[in-house]
């Protein structure tokens, strides 16, 4: 067992994501700690290897059945990448591919599992990670036990820039993919595209953003008078999109859209992770709900507790004076 980092690389597009660089980022802390090194597991074509060079080592894996995720193709990928480079953590997404793998990698590759990471510190030998728990109300410090351990991160809880920084030097591995690819029970039919032609959310530098405390889709037409007056899309968290009261292109979350705007208005989200996820980053966070406790707080800069049936028409009024 050796003292490395190894964090799963995602693409899309020919794009590493975001999350892939701050996961990075953190992998070199922790492994300078420890005096490893951080490495990366990346399969795909091996152009994706000049995207990472902030590792100190990157192993590349490229086959058919790799080319779009599935837990059963990246796991035995995974696995055979481990029986070779032993390291003593892997970084994954808290995210749809990390949460579908991490637990299915902890079970394979008999290693703790710590989920929805906001925060890791090495403490001599002892990795400490701080998670969130019952729904992100509670933060619990969590120490992995073992040689080995996994972690699945949330997105934002590390700056980006430390995994851009370009490593001393670089070895590059090309790793033979393993038979039991040829034989997978498992392979992606198609991928769902959400329909064109609404706004992009990603794109405004104002959004403000309805939750379950809307109540009923009746209820939109007040919160979609405040973003037409201060010129800004209306979003949602999950709950409103499964009810189906906006369509898919609006929701913010892990398992919608990430973004980023200058200011972003909450009224009637309470802040589960996975929403969390998807907005913590914004410049501005303002937030209205009538839970004092609720982890929307936690990230928000400004915060009311409120009726958002008050507030709302408040503030549209004073808006058009």
């Amino acid at each position: 067992m050796s003292d490395n980092v190894l964090v799963l690389a995602e693409h899309v597009g020919g794009q590493l994501s975001e999350s892939s660089y701050e996961l990075l980022g953190k992998a070199k802390e922790l492994a300078a700690a420890w005096g490893g090194k951080a490495e990366v597991a990346l399969f795909g074509p091996s152009d994706l290897v000049s995207q990472v060079g902030g590792a100190d080592v990157v192993v590349s894996m490229d086959h058919p059945a790799l080319a779009d995720y599935t837990c059963e193709g990246y796991e035995t990928a995974l696995l055979s990448v481990l029986a070779e480079r032993a390291p003593r953590l892997v970084l994954l997404s808290n995210a749809t591919v990390g949460l579908d793998l991490g637990a299915a990698l902890s079970v394979l590759w008999d290693a703790p599992l710590a989920a929805y990471v906001g925060d890791l510190k090495a403490e001599g030998d002892t990795l400490v990670a701080t998670c969130q728990v019952m729904g992100g109300k509670v933060m619990a410090e969590v120490e992995l036990a073992g040689e080995r351990g996994v972690c699945t991160v949330l997105a934002g809880a590390f700056p980006a820039a430390a995994g851009q920084e370009p490593a001393a030097s670089q070895e590059v591995v090309t790793a033979a993919p393993p038979d039991e690819l040829e034989k997978l029970r498992m392979s992606l039919a198609r991928v769902i595209e959400p329909e064109g032609g609404d706004v992009n959310i990603t794109d405004a530098e104002l959004l403000v953003s309805v939750g379950r405390g809307i109540d009923s889709q009746d209820n939109l037409e007040l919160v979609q008078e405040l973003a037409d007056a201060l010129g800004a899309p209306l979003s949602a968290s999950r709950p409103v999109i499964d009810s189906g009261w906006l369509p898919k292109t609006r929701q913010v979350g892990k398992s919608g859209l990430k973004v980023k705007p200058k200011a972003y208005l909450a009224f009637g989200i309470s802040g589960a992770p996975e929403h969390l996820e998807g907005m913590r980053d914004a410049e501005l966070i303002i937030a209205c709900n009538t839970d004092e406790n609720a982890p929307i707080f936690d990230v928000a800069h400004y915060g009311s507790a409120e009726d958002l049936f008050d507030l709302v028409p408040a503030l549209v009024d004073k808006i058009k004076e």
